[in-house]
């Protein structure tokens, strides 16, 4: 008997807010993004191993990490 088991990530778009990208330069939309891990036992998520935040340029596909207390504050506002 083989019991299958793995990680997934998973992205999660929380938000669009406009903003300047610290790569390109442009003013525009960052996408918000929640991205958790997850442990599988036959391809079934059973529980979250950890969570990622971070921001994505629709212009140029850069991307910054954020804190959990930079995502709260950035979806308050």
């Amino acid at each position: 008997m083989f019991i299958l088991f793995g990680f997934t990530r998973r992205p999660r778009v929380l938000t669009m807010r406009p903003g300047s990208c610290a790569y390109c330069g442009v003013y525009g939309p960052h996408r918000i993004i929640e991205e958790a891990g997850k442990f599988t036992v036959f391809f079934i998520p059973l529980f979250t191993t950890g969570r990622k935040y971070y921001s994505v340029c629709a212009n140029c596909g850069g991307r910054t990490d954020m804190s959990r207390q930079q995502k709260d504050a950035l979806l308050r506002a």
